[in-house]
């Protein structure tokens, strides 16, 4: 069933509903990313409704195909969360310069507050520095039609381009509207132009050049008729905001005068000096960093902005906004503490984490589900960075304490973060070995959990669930040159897990344990795969 009707003129979206149906009306002809919420519906519900969508290894693997694809003047999208960015931020910072033949656009999903993420980083800042046209909607509607002028933006100027959305736009819903007819599809093909693609110094320096004039056009272009809205009211306030901050400046002080930004770099410098030349006072009200303000200011326009130590973090609320408009820089009420999660009841991962404690393990940790272990009553995890630090993290380790504290140290990593970034710090643990060797557990639940049971290659199954190659965790590692691999479910077969993980803490050897036990959420639709497809997923249940 479908998740809503593609061919109606009028929905109640959320904003990665509007996003996947605009790919769909702008005949989007690859969509791959990485799932990370606030993000990962994009791709499922394109695929549901009729698009071409696959999952990708990891974030920067995703942009260099879609990267590939627009190189062939098709129009390719890619998806992250704003730590994705990260990973890819490789690929964005020479796409910039080398460009694209088709559209290339990219849905990078910021976590103000940090619902869902290790840290709270802005994708403006990511834009500017990798000089990367860059548009930010307030809601469905917005995401919608932003989308649309994204990819026309992008074939405009042969350059991708950022739509940078923030979790409130992500997941709440509004009213959409069809009012457009679809884009004409593009006719891939590829034109040899090694000047252009082949970034070595002597064709970035003319290409850096080129770009910077791409930027400075659409910044006038911006001005004359960006997706920017002005909203004249009182002369005594001005208020300069762009995304979902906008709806709560409306609520906050219905009777300002509303600069709303759409398009966000390059700026629209005139139209922001018209504006502020029109009131008195002009506030800036955005999350997170003060990316407005301070390119604002650089200007040599006169604004103000909120409190850094105060209003910098989190998400902004009606309230929080007219404090900042008051310039009540009081203390805020301290919020009522929350129910912390937790690991489900009957989820492998207790069993795994339970042997670690018991060993007294130092465990260097990776981002999933499991990261809960972290947490009471557990408290079994005492590092956790980024994705596939935590092998790297264990060597390091390794390398340094004291023989009998480095014997203790375990990496523990997700199925889907192995395949992700870890298989890297597999061949790390082999090439640079420590005294001591090294124990690596991968906790296989069969399923990227935490994101919403997404599927990856380790699963033997693509994003729509259609049988693919299924990747073997420990073939790779005897490729890489660890000598002992074991393959144990956790629940199952507990004293072996615990017995196999002392004996491997005890040797001067490298070892990698697969503790395999499929998510408790995910058992039925696995195993519904397995009987309609004649599959066998290999889960150890």
């Amino acid at each position: 069933m479908l998740a809503f009707d593609p061919h109606s003129k009028k929905l109640l979206l959320s904003g990665n509903e509007a996003i996947s149906l605009s790919m769909l009306h702008c005949k989007v002809q690859i969509a791959t990313g990485y799932p990370g919420t606030p993000s990962s519906e994009i791709l499922e519900t394109y695929s549901d409704i009729g698009g071409y969508a696959q999952w990708a290894p990891n974030e920067k693997v995703a942009a260099e195909v879609a990267l590939g694809a627009a190189f062939g003047n098709a129009r390719s999208l890619v998806t992250m969360k704003h730590v994705g960015l990260n990973v890819a931020s490789d690929v964005l910072y020479t796409s910039t310069y080398s460009g694209v033949e088709g559209a290339m656009v990219w849905v990078v999903a910021d976590d103000p507050g940090q619902a869902s993420s290790q840290n709270e980083q802005d994708t403006r800042n990511h834009a500017k520095a990798a000089v990367c046209p860059m548009f930010e909607p307030s809601n469905s509607q917005e995401a919608y039609d932003m989308l649309r002028i994204a990819f026309q933006t992008s074939e405009r100027y042969k350059t991708p381009v950022i739509l940078r959305m923030t979790t409130r736009v992500n997941h709440s819903k509004s009213i959409v509207r069809i009012t457009e007819e679809p884009l004409e599809a593009l006719k891939p093909s590829f034109v040899r132009d090694i000047p252009s693609r082949v970034m070595v110094p002597g064709y970035a320096k003319p290409a850096a050049k080129r770009l910077r004039a791409k930027i400075e056009e659409m910044a006038v272009w911006n001005s004359q008729e960006g997706p920017n809205r002005v909203e004249m009211a009182s002369d005594e306030l001005g208020v300069i905001c762009s995304g979902i901050s906008y709806h709560h400046v409306k609520e906050a002080a219905p009777d300002a005068s509303v600069l709303k930004l759409g398009f966000t770099y390059p700026l629209p410098a005139t139209l922001i000096k018209d504006f502020c030349s029109k009131v008195k006072r002009v506030v800036v009200i955005e999350e997170n960093d003060p990316y407005l303000f301070e390119n604002i200011m650089a200007m040599g326009i006169t604004v103000e902005a909120k409190l850094d130590s105060i209003y910098r973090f989190g998400e902004l609320t009606v309230d929080r906004v007219k404090r900042i408009l008051a310039k009540d820089n009081s203390p805020e009420p301290v919020p009522v503490r929350g129910r912390p999660p937790a690991l489900c009841p009957g989820c492998p991962h207790r069993d795994s984490f339970t042997a670690l404690k018991e060993l007294n393990c130092i465990v260097a940790g990776d981002i999933g589900c499991y990261t809960l272990a972290a947490l009471p009553p557990f408290e079994a995890m005492d590092m956790m960075i980024d994705m596939g630090a935590s092998i790297g993290m264990g060597l390091g380790l390794r390398h340094v304490l004291p023989e009998e504290e480095a014997k203790r140290v375990v990496s523990v990593i997700g199925d889907s973060t192995f395949i992700h970034s870890g298989i890297t710090g597999l061949v790390e643990m082999a090439y640079n070995r420590p005294k001591t060797g090294h124990v690596v557990m991968v906790v296989d639940n069969s399923i990227t959990a935490m994101t919403g049971q997404q599927e990856h290659p380790g699963t033997g199954r693509k994003l729509d669930h259609t049988p693919a190659y299924k990747v073997d965790y420990g073939e790779i590692a005897k490729a890489a040159g660890i000598e002992n691999v074991f393959v144990i479910n956790p629940v199952k077969e507990y004293d072996k897990l615990k017995t196999v993980l002392q004996d491997a803490l005890e040797k001067e050897e490298l070892t990698l344990i697969v503790a395999k036990s499929p998510c408790v959420l995910a058992i039925k639709s696995i195993v519904a795969w397995d009987k309609a497809n004649k599959q066998n997923s290999g889960i150890l249940l």
